[in-house]
């Protein structure tokens, strides 16, 4: 007995550990998985556990101590399900990964030819993507290997969308960050303030109204819609750098730490 000893108290904090890393979701998940009948669930805890050499007594006691040291290190939780909330983004941007960082053609700020890809879905009816463009021009500026992919969303106002086919129509003329700055810094959109715009970055009208009806505009919002429902985005102004799906006008510190983190990778 005494011989089991050190290597029963090693499992036993190892699964304490894991248990207090993993926070209340890998609890969660267990008595989930149980109350629904999870196929094979209690067989696998079991197993898990007997391989361990951990029997009831023993898991009752690592129960209680997971608990204790939760209820005394609560900081755990938000850190576990940071985590929990990362690994699931990056499995979700993985496989669009190379579709998600293809822009439409010209619709791209900062350097084209950036090594470092920040993906931004935006809206010109977003009052909290107009609050952003400062924080994202200073982003620009700070980091020249920095290229900003923009996938129109238009889904927050009926101007949204003639918005975005101008746009896209601009990117497809050259003149997509004047545009797309010039749309940010004036008026909220409408027929108006969109051909204002327009005018003001040199965009061909007649060529524009044309294009910005086309097939291949129609196509591009869809597939913007899509994958930002594959990712989960119900909003703008959302990003997506690295392997980090970024909800909201956060604070360009923010940005530049995921950017410095994905430059890295």
């Amino acid at each position: 007995m005494a011989e089991n000893q050190p290597r029963r108290i090693g499992a036993f904090v190892l699964v304490a550990a894991l248990f207090a890393v993993g926070g209340a979701g890998a609890g969660w998940w267990f008595e989930s998985q149980r109350s629904s009948g999870g196929e094979g669930s209690d067989a696998q805890l079991e197993a898990s556990l007997a391989s361990a050499g951990i029997d009831g007594k023993e898991r009752a006691a690592i129960e209680g101590l997971v608990r204790e040291y939760i209820l005394q290190h609560p900081e755990v939780l938000p850190e576990a399900m940071e985590r929990l909330q990362q690994r699931e983004s990056a499995a979700q941007i993985a496989p669009m990964r190379g579709a998600l960082e293809t822009p439409f053609p010209g619709a791209v700020l900062g350097n084209p030819d950036g090594k470092v890809t920040l993906v931004e879905f935006t809206d010109f009816a977003c009052t909290y993507c107009r609050q952003s463009m400062k924080a994202l021009e200073g982003l620009i500026a700070k980091n020249p290997d920095l290229r900003v992919v923009i996938r129109e969303l238009p889904i927050i106002a009926p101007e949204s969308g003639p918005a975005a086919r101008m746009a896209l129509a601009a990117a497809a003329q050259g003149k997509y960050p004047a545009y797309h700055k010039l749309m940010f810094e004036g008026p909220r959109p409408s027929e108006e303030s969109i051909v204002a715009a327009a005018s003001a970055a040199g965009i061909d009208l007649a060529a524009a109204r044309g294009f910005g009806a086309s097939k291949g505009v129609e196509e591009e919002l869809k597939r913007n819609l899509e994958v930002a429902r594959q990712l989960g985005v119900n909003g703008t102004p959302a990003w997506v750098i690295g392997d980090r799906i970024i909800s909201g006008a956060v604070p360009a510190a923010d940005l530049q730490a995921a950017i410095d983190t994905a430059r890295k990778g």
